[in-house]
């Protein structure tokens, strides 16, 4: 064979082996065991009898239909979360901060990796892990408004048992797995915990001082317990030591007693004796007292209250006779009074009014007339009067009551100007 055909096709052959190579390395697809492969375009049914439009290949490889299929990578690694909320209401109502971390991963297995490959394929892990935070931090807040802060802050463990759980239903819908979930760090801005630490703080050293005090108590009251009984047994010897001293002095007492009973029975004979003979004294003494009062108190008051007697006897016997003389005077006044008429009024009233009349005419003094009216009068009915006598008393009495005179408003009216006016009197 020519050798240039030979070099020509082994040139060809190395040709078409390096290009089978690259089309192999194009379309051929090797799965790493922490991530998978999704062939996407053409259908694919499950042995449940679901459709889905893409293939999945984990820890193997594939060969990709050119011009049918296009490959997509998701990394199965796990995803470290810091989950940080703040002022975060718990139950009572006090805010907390809550710091803490979560390890979340795309799971390998279906069908939680359908729902991961619906929602997240295409997108980077900060997208997977931004949309994992706040899902876990709604969550975190959800745990938290049902737990106390003493329960947050003394039993982590089961926060994070219940915030796992809650959020697990959650993340499964995103198509995502929570490996762990740990919580590092629980505070408060109020300073709640703070208090509550010292508060707890205050407790154990007040358990410690109680149990101190205890311990002190006992060992004192075991000391005080043997000295009491060393006391009581002092006592008790001193006790033993008195009664026989007091047998002693019961024995002297007895005998000195018969001694000293005769002795004052003796003293109260002669002392009630004496007092027989004071008694017998003073009640002749009270006899003459008695009657030395009869005779200088009761004899002198008893004649002084009959003197008495008969002098306002006499007295009102006087006071009768003067009232007696004075009603039969006072009786023929007043018959004389009905004798005389109409002129016994006028009599009497005036000699009651002549004393008077001298008496406020004392008090006056010089009195000047001006004018004096006489008016005529006849003694029976007003009307049988003349008529110049009635106009003058009637002028007369107006100008007393109104200080009016009627003769001189006539003469101003009829103009009368020949007399000069009276000047009006000068009152003193």
């Amino acid at each position: 064979m020519n050798p240039d055909a030979i070099l020509a096709l082994i040139g060809v052959g190395a040709i078409a082996f390096v290009a089978l190579l690259l089309v192999i390395k194009n379309v051929l697809y090797v799965c790493q065991p922490n991530e998978v492969l999704i062939f996407s375009g053409r259908r694919r049914e499950t042995p449940e009898g679901k459709v889905y439009g893409y293939r999945i290949i984990r820890g193997g490889r594939a060969i990709r239909v050119p011009l049918f299929e296009t490959v997509d990578r998701m990394d199965l690694t796990n995803m470290i979360i810091e989950v940080q909320v703040k002022n975060a209401y718990s139950k009572g109502g006090i805010p907390l901060n809550i710091q803490g971390f979560a390890n979340i991963k795309v799971p390998g297995e279906e069908p939680l990796l359908n729902n991961t490959l619906e929602r997240f394929l295409g997108r980077g892990r900060e997208q997977i892990m931004k949309t994992a935070r706040e899902t876990l931090e709604g969550n975190l807040r959800g745990v938290l408004s049902t737990m106390t802060p003493e329960q947050v802050n003394t039993d982590k463990e089961t926060f994070a048992q219940r915030l796992a759980a809650e959020a697990e239903h959650d993340l499964s819908k995103l198509g995502l797995v929570l490996d762990t979930l740990k919580i590092q760090n629980v505070s408060d801005e109020v300073g709640y915990l703070d208090a509550m630490g010292r508060q707890r703080s205050a407790a154990i050293r007040r358990d410690a001082l109680i149990a101190e005090a205890v311990s002190q108590a006992q060992a004192a009251e075991f000391r005080w317990n043997n000295t009491r009984n060393a006391e009581l047994a002092t006592l008790e010897s001193q006790m033993q030591i008195a009664a026989k001293e007091n047998e002693r002095r019961v024995a002297d007492a007895q005998s000195r007693r018969g001694a000293l009973i005769a002795q004052q029975q003796a003293e109260v004979q002669a002392l009630i004796a004496t007092a027989s003979g004071e008694v017998s004294m003073q009640e002749a003494r009270i006899e003459q007292v008695r009657r030395q009062l009869h005779a200088d108190i009761l004899q002198p008051a008893d004649a002084a209250r009959r003197e008495a007697e008969e002098q306002a006897k006499g007295a009102a016997a006087k006071i009768v006779e003067q009232g007696r003389a004075t009603a039969s005077v006072l009786t023929r006044i007043a018959e004389t009074y009905n004798k005389g008429g109409a002129h016994s009024r006028d009599v009497l009233l005036m000699q009651k009014l002549v004393p008077l009349f001298q008496h406020l005419a004392s008090t006056i003094g010089e009195l000047r007339i001006d004018r004096l009216t006489v008016l005529p009068h006849r003694v029976g009915d007003a009307a049988q009067s003349s008529l110049g006598a009635r106009l003058v008393d009637a002028s007369e009495q107006v100008r007393a009551v109104t200080g009016v005179d009627l003769s001189k408003v006539l003469r101003d009216k009829l103009g009368d100007d020949s007399r000069p006016p009276r000047p009006p009197p000068q009152p003193r």
